[in-house]
């Protein structure tokens, strides 16, 4: 009981540094960015913006006694086709369902639809697939491999630990939004001005956050939760980028697979129905 206590102490105590710098390496690289001359994208500070929160969380485990026993580097493969598979389809799927309600609504509309946008659709999703699995390694050493099973830890009810993990990872993107994505970038995706925008899409990755750490959790790995966030950058994005869709101005907090409420729940109750199969698998063991 008492080498629990100092292993929760312990956990606690470096969960607290990790969020600290996590939450701070944004606007960190900002002011290094403007004390440089740095434009905003792509730049020094994006960088550091990105890659810290791993290598911080590599450090915690190196050097700050958290080990590696949990990190879930093993694929796993035995056994957990279903969750790989889930991981490659869920971003596919629940945004052609959301995209067919708010189609359905008459919120959505499909200026570009034909086999070859198909077709284009595919081609750019197999191209940014690597470069898009690459970074998202680096992205999800810190929250799958390191905030979510450390959080999982603690043993504090299910819910609420992906509430935190969903929140730090969301409040991460913060900077991100307000100084290294491209404001007309971020029109692409979205009508909401920064101040409803921002929390709504912390509220989405709590969501989405409840999926990828089941999914975590199910598997014991970090890789279902890379394959995930690889499909979910190289194909969700180019719907907005590439004008594959059109949202009538004004619903996005509706009807967008990016920050929509529909989504929300989608992804909510998914995560829902993984955590009773998580609970089933546990009670048979």
């Amino acid at each position: 009981m008492e080498n629990q206590k100092q292993n929760n102490g312990r956990t606690i105590r470096n969960l607290v540094l990790f969020t600290i710098v996590v939450l701070s390496i944004g606007f960190i690289g900002r002011g290094l960015d403007v004390q440089m001359g740095n434009p905003p994208s792509e730049s020094l500070g994006m960088l550091l913006w990105l890659v810290v929160p791993s290598i911080f969380s590599l450090l915690l485990r190196a050097f700050g006694g958290d080990g590696w026993k949990d990190f879930g580097i093993k694929p796993n493969f035995k056994g957990n086709g279903v969750y790989y598979a889930i991981s490659l389809l869920v971003y596919p799927v629940l945004t052609l369902v959301i995209l067919l309600i708010g189609s359905g609504l008459g919120l959505v509309t499909f200026p570009s639809l034909s086999m070859n946008a198909l077709g284009m659709i595919v081609q750019v999703f197999l191209v940014g697939a690597v470069p898009e699995f690459i970074k998202n390694i680096f992205e999800e050493a810190a929250w799958r491999g390191y905030l979510a099973p450390k959080i999982h830890s603690l043993r504090l009810n299910d819910f609420v630990g992906h509430a935190i993990v969903g929140f730090i990872w969301g409040a991460w993107h913060i900077p991100y939004y307000l100084y290294f994505l491209d404001l007309s970038i971020l029109e692409m995706f979205t009508t909401l001005n920064l101040a409803v925008f921002i929390p709504l899409s912390i509220v989405v990755m709590i969501s989405w956050g409840m999926v990828y750490g089941e999914l975590r959790l199910l598997t014991n790995s970090i890789w279902p939760a890379v394959l995930m966030h690889m499909v979910e950058d190289a194909f969700l994005n180019q719907l907005f980028i590439d004008n594959h869709i059109q949202i009538i101005p004004g619903t996005d907090w509706l009807v967008s697979p990016v920050n929509g409420l529909i989504g929300i729940v989608l992804f909510a109750v998914l995560g829902v129905v993984l955590r009773q199969i998580r609970k089933r698998k546990e009670a048979a063991v």
